[in-house]
C-alpha cells in the first residue's frame, strides 16, 4: 500500500582544482509503502520504480517477503471471486 513520499537531502564536499572546498547538496525522492503481505513499512527510491505502480491499484511486497508466493496466493483469492455464482449471497470483500 502506498503511504507517501519523502525527500532525502545529502550534503557533499568536493575540492576544486585550486584546492577550494565547495559544498553541494543532492535530493532524491523516496516512496514509503506498507507491505501488503506482512504490514511492515518499507522505502524505495522513486527513480527505481515504474510510475504506474506508485498507487494503491497495485500490491506492494517488501524485500523480506517472498513476492512470488504472495502473488500466487492473491491469484487464488481472485479466482475464488471469479468462480463464485452470481446468485451467491456471500459478500465479495469476505475474501
Amino acid at each position: 500500500m502506498y503511504i507517501n513520499s519523502d525527500i532525502e537531502e545529502y550534503n557533499y564536499v568536493r575540492v576544486s582544482k585550486l584546492g577550494i572546498e565547495h559544498t553541494y547538496t543532492r535530493k532524491r525522492t523516496v516512496l514509503v509503502f506498507a507491505c501488503d503481505n506482512c504490514g511492515v513499512e518499507f522505502r524505495r527510491l522513486k527513480g527505481s520504480m515504474d510510475p504506474k505502480r506508485i498507487s494503491n491499484n497495485y500490491f506492494h511486497c517488501c524485500s523480506d517477503c517472498d513476492s512470488k508466493k504472495f502473488a500466487q496466493r492473491k491469484g487464488v483469492e481472485r479466482k475464488k471471486i471469479w468462480d463464485m455464482p452470481a446468485s451467491s449471497t456471500l459478500p465479495i470483500n469476505r475474501f
